[in-house]
């Protein structure tokens, strides 16, 4: 079986070949999109660190640095950027003194669901050529993708 094409019955290490062989490509292509549909002109990181916020609010400034896979240090300087400009706040933990919690403001939720519901249509667009047979398998596969690694969060990795 040769990988990128499509098979029935195909092993378990293929489809995760796959996998990681699609998942970069539609991301890096979700990235691209939102940053050029974003009319404040934020960056990916930007972008990134409100789409984290609005899944986790309160989140800590090292919550967000380990989901940007930066350190605190650079998620400080991106935290205050999106401060400056009205998109998130921050406030002190009232239980633990040095710790900061983030959170979105209303300007921040309007930029990024406009950037996301800019891209969402964009999205539906490309897959309109599809048949809706084809849709329906690509709903399917996603479903069962989400909830494979859906048990995988805020798990150990584990082998």
């Amino acid at each position: 079986m040769t990988l990128g094409k499509t098979t029935q019955g195909g092993t378990s290490e293929e489809c995760a070949a796959r996998v990681m062989e699609t998942i970069p490509l539609v991301m890096r292509f979700i990235r691209a999109d939102m940053r050029a549909n974003s009319a404040a002109s934020l960056s990916i990181p930007q972008l990134r660190s409100l789409a984290f916020l609005n899944r986790s609010p309160g989140a800590s400034l090292s919550d967000l640095a380990d989901h940007l896979g930066v350190t605190c240090a650079t998620a400080s300087a991106t935290v205050e950027r999106l401060v400056q400009r009205n998109l998130i706040k921050r406030a002190d933990d009232p239980q633990e003194r040095r710790r900061v919690l983030l959170n979105l403001t209303e300007d921040g939720r309007y930029h990024l669901k406009q950037s996301q519901d800019q891209t969402r249509a964009h999205i539906t667009d490309l897959l309109q050529g599809l048949t809706q047979e084809q849709v329906s398998h690509i709903e399917e596969g996603l479903a069962l993708l989400k909830n494979v690694f859906e048990q995988t969060e805020n798990k150990p990795t584990q082998r």
